[in-house]
């Protein structure tokens, strides 16, 4: 078998976007050259390594065992490099994924903490969604990933490898509305008042959740905006143009005009706040920086 390091890099690339036109964009091919390189690299092993699904693609089995050494093979040529660049004794990198509002909760107390003690460690860090993050943590792109669930809390998916995962905290889901707004002066709000409510979430897919609507609501909810940014749906809340579903840790950044409520007549949705690492013992900096993130909550 004959596998080049940028139909290595292919591999991994596909195995996170999860398609081959996602893939190249990232890289900066183009798709036919992404699938070239994958007609290639199946060739070499002599298998089928990519599904190919109406959805996207995923890797088979065999796809996966090959992503397992695609991932040290690419991570000895990234620290060779930084050997000849005379870079790798003097810092260690942690690549850290979070899912949006921990970035804005979470993350500064984290550098914080992390520049104070272990000033030699430098942590790059990416934002997604929980399945993404998933996909980028398996493809060896990201070394750390801060993750959300909701009840009942089972493992975050069936994939192989089984992932090392800890639960961090515990949070209470809220419903941002304006404060001079229709829920003006109060700390709650009935679910059925949220029912024709209008609503700022984040972009979705078949693949990815529902994000800012309030789950369960009954009945379709009425969507108005659509963003992935923060500041853009409190901004947007605050200037009385809709509401949305917030942790309740975020309460410490909210922007004036902001109010959170608690939702009455539904179950409380707690939210779990959980980090996962590829299984294995990690890397002293991958500890330092799990140990900061555990303080930081």
């Amino acid at each position: 078998m004959d596998f080049s390091s940028t139909s290595l890099r292919v591999l991994r690339q596909v195995a996170e976007s999860g398609s081959f036109s996602a893939a190249a964009s990232l890289l900066g091919y183009t798709q036919s050259a992404v699938s070239r390189q994958a007609a290639a690299l199946e060739r070499s092993a002599g298998t089928v390594l990519f599904e190919r699904r109406f959805d996207g693609v995923r890797l088979t089995p065999a796809g996966l065992n090959l992503l397992r050494h695609a991932r040290t093979i690419l991570e000895s040529v990234a620290a060779a490099e930084r050997e000849l660049t005379g870079s790798a004794a003097q810092t260690e990198s942690v690549r850290l994924g979070l899912f949006p509002s921990a970035g804005a909760v979470i993350l500064p107390g984290v550098l914080t903490r992390l520049a104070a003690a272990t000033p030699h460690i430098t942590v790059t860090t990416r934002e997604g969604t929980t399945p993404g993050l998933l996909r980028a943590l398996r493809a060896g792109s990201i070394d750390i990933a801060v993750l959300t669930s909701r009840p009942p809390h089972r493992p975050s998916d069936g994939e192989s490898p089984r992932l090392h995962v800890e639960a961090v905290e515990d949070t209470e889901l809220l419903v941002a509305a304006q404060t001079t707004g229709l829920f003006a002066g109060r700390s709650a709000v009935h679910v059925d008042e949220l029912i024709d409510a209008p609503w700022i979430a984040a972009p979705s897919s078949s693949a990815e959740p529902l994000l800012g609507v309030w789950p369960g609501l009954p009945g379709r909810p009425r969507v108005v905006h659509t963003t992935r940014d923060w500041l853009t749906k409190l901004r947007l809340v605050a200037g009385g143009f809709g509401v949305t579903t917030v942790p309740s840790r975020m309460s410490t950044v909210l922007p004036p005009g902001v109010s959170l409520l608690r939702v009455d007549g539904a179950p409380p949705e707690v939210r779990r706040v959980l980090m996962a690492r590829l299984p294995g013992p990690p890397a002293p900096a991958v500890t330092a920086v799990t140990r900061a993130i555990a303080s930081a909550a």
